[in-house]
């Protein structure tokens, strides 16, 4: 059964879209839509400009949408009004929690199945760290610490080659980037009950925070800190593989997460080093953690599996993220649900 898959964007990252679904055997890119026609006829799919007239045309089992929040209601509805029951949508997940509950109860009532495009644990790395975690390699996880060290944030030109929507972003670091340790430490380590968070705007003219830290209490007992600044750097010959390091340490033994992708194993107590995973030698974006993304969303409307991912469950990442801006600004840890 081939999956027809339409893709509303066709800016920066959209290329990472299109080039899985590509290489995804049973999928097939009916549609590409962009405000801007050139950009979506330089995908290959065939072009549009308006989303409706895309989705009358092509009549797609799936809509992809690859742009920013403020544009991700107004799609998710014309989706569902032209009878699409399969959507996935790029991260940060709508403008706020109301709009996102809003959008969420609107694609349930209307029997769609709705997924955050939320690709960081689909990174080869975090899999083989999950796997670890789960046969108990480094016994009972006490803390875990990520360590955001992309360097790119500094200068006045800092992400206008790529992305430069970011400068104008008032709430930057949590919303844009540390979103994706969010939800990958919920991956990891199971709900979190409270975060403290402590942020701070390094570059001028960024219009948001660029570095902190977040404490995460998890339930499972975990403490978790996420250590964000997008000015400093990391030993690693493509800064954007894993964008840092990571330390997750046990009783029984530490797993460690570096620049290249490699996780190894140290048992407690012990000098020597295991590695359960090489060197990522993938050259495209993290891993190819879109591929994989996509590739278990097209297994799952195939039958095979439930989605993770999906916007209900992303409510719960929202919410921690408005957390982490109240704890902030209060100076204070908070609650999860306690705000």
């Amino acid at each position: 059964m081939t999956l027809r898959v339409a893709c509303l964007g066709a800016g920066y990252f959209s290329q990472f879209h299109y080039d899985a679904w590509h290489r995804i055997a049973d999928a097939q890119v009916v549609g590409a839509c962009d405000r801007d026609a050139v950009r979506a006829q330089a995908t290959g799919a065939p072009a549009f400009t308006d989303l409706a007239q895309m989705l009358t045309d092509t009549t797609p089992d799936l809509l992809d949408i690859i742009l920013p929040p403020p544009a991700h209601a107004e799609a998710i509805r014309t989706a569902l009004a032209h009878g699409v029951r399969w959507i996935i949508c790029q991260k940060p997940f709508c403008t706020d929690m109301d709009a996102a509950r809003a959008i969420v109860a609107e694609a349930e009532a209307a029997g769609a199945t709705l997924i955050v495009h939320e690709n960081f644990r689909f990174q080869p790395w975090y899999r083989t760290i999950k796997a670890a975690l789960d046969a108990g390699r480094i016994g009972t996880v006490l803390n875990a610490t990520f360590r955001l060290r992309p360097g790119d944030g500094q200068g006045p030109n800092a992400y206008l080659d790529r992305q430069p929507y970011f400068q104008q972003m008032p709430r930057f670091l949590i919303h844009e980037t540390a979103v994706h340790w969010v939800d990958t430490f919920q991956y990891l380590f199971g709900p979190a009950t409270h975060v403290y968070a402590d942020l701070r705007r390094i570059n001028p003219v960024i219009a948001g925070e660029d570095a902190g830290h977040v404490i995460f209490d998890h339930a499972s007992g975990v403490r978790a800190l996420f250590d964000g600044n997008r000015h400093l750097d990391h030993v690693a010959d493509n800064l954007r593989r894993t964008m840092g390091e990571a330390r997750i340490e046990g009783t029984e033994g530490v797993l460690d997460l570096g620049g290249d992708g490699a996780v190894t194993l140290r048992a407690f107590g012990a000098s020597a080093v295991q590695t359960l995973r090489g060197p990522d030698t993938w050259d495209g974006f993290g891993g190819d953690c879109v591929h994989a993304l996509q590739s278990h969303v097209a297994a799952a409307f195939a039958g095979e599996g439930a989605p993770e991912n999906t916007a209900r469950d992303y409510l719960t990442v929202i919410e921690i993220k408005d957390a982490i801006y109240a704890s902030a600004q209060e100076g204070r840890k908070l609650a999860i649900g306690g705000m």
